[in-house]
């Protein structure tokens, strides 16, 4: 297994340019050195039929959200992906994923809507997952206004919006509702209980764009202290007891990402329990992959096989 070129160009560039590590900078500073690069990473200016900015009723006050209709899109009545952003849960925003949710909702022809939740350190876990499981409730129960089928929902997520999306389907599981018809897991990390077990974390530790130390202030921030719910499937779905009955997925991971091995044992666990899940692995990709259309023709290519899986789910 190798590098993709455009890939090891890209991180031969960052190794020259180094970066700070994100949890050497203030938090401010590191929200907006991500949104910066996702600035040059991603698709500029991709086109949209119409963005809409709406606040959503939370648990803990409003959510904000952006609702994205595809240029063919004029049905009163779409299919709707509920997306959820990457970032640790502690950065990225409606703006660092807003050329990865113009893709989907054009070339899937659904309405996507994005879900700004609430980040960490300053709201730790459950908080995220609450808005998210908020968010796709509401969502579902204002279709009509929204000009969605509620029957075709589907939710998804990059990294840790991966880890959300999975977690949003076990809620509705418990809650019985939403009704999901579909998962995308991009790249998501499932386990906080014991990093040191996935070979992966290790063998991807430094050098390829998401570091094992990065990894664990994310999940520091986001737990808050709490270690004792790391092994709550709503923090750590590959620790649910009961996998079946869960909508289909596709999970997807990225061949030297460290969350590569807990994304696939996910989709087995998924397929074990009676759960359909699609699993592929790219293998010359980095973390990230998906939100780089700008510079690597991969990350293009995947986004768009990704946007006709998430068609195909959802049509009736």
């Amino acid at each position: 297994m190798s590098l993709d070129p455009q890939v090891e160009a890209m991180l031969a560039q960052l190794a020259e340019n180094p970066a700070p590590k994100l949890w050497d900078l203030p938090l401010d500073d590191a929200r907006a050195t991500y949104e910066g690069m996702a600035a040059v990473l991603d698709l500029p200016d991709a086109p949209i039929g119409k963005t809409e900015d709406i606040s959503i009723p939370g648990p803990a006050g409003d959510i904000p959200a952006r609702v994205y209709t595809p240029v063919a899109g004029g049905s009163s009545s779409l299919p709707c992906l509920v997306f959820f952003h990457g970032g640790g849960f502690v950065i990225g925003n409606l703006v660092t994923h807003d050329a990865l949710c113009r893709t989907l909702a054009n070339e899937a022809g659904v309405r996507v809507v994005a879900v700004d939740y609430r980040l960490a350190p300053e709201h730790v876990y459950p908080a995220a997952a609450d808005d998210c499981y908020a968010a796709t409730k509401w969502v579902e129960a204002n279709a009509g206004t929204l000009g969605i089928d509620p029957n075709s929902i589907a939710v998804a997520g990059d990294s840790a919006g991966g880890n959300l999306a999975a977690v949003v389907c076990l809620m509705a599981k418990a809650k019985k509702g939403p009704q999901i018809a579909f998962q995308m897991l991009i790249y998501p990390t499932t386990d906080f209980t014991d990093a040191d077990q996935w070979g992966s974390r290790t063998e991807f530790a430094e050098g390829y764009f998401l570091e094992k130390e990065t990894m664990r202030w994310f999940e520091g921030n986001y737990m808050g202290g709490n270690d004792a719910a790391r092994s709550e499937p709503f923090a750590s779905p590959l620790s649910a007891d009961d996998l079946s009955g869960l909508p289909p997925a596709y999970v997807i991971t990225a061949g030297f990402d460290p969350l590569r091995d807990e994304g696939k044992a996910y989709a087995d666990a998924l397929n074990a329990a009676g759960t359909k899940a699609e699993y592929v692995d790219y293998p010359g990709m980095i973390h990230g992959f998906f939100n780089m259309q700008g510079v690597l023709d991969v990350s293009k290519e995947a986004v768009k096989v990704a946007a006709d899986k998430l068609a195909a789910a959802l049509a009736h």
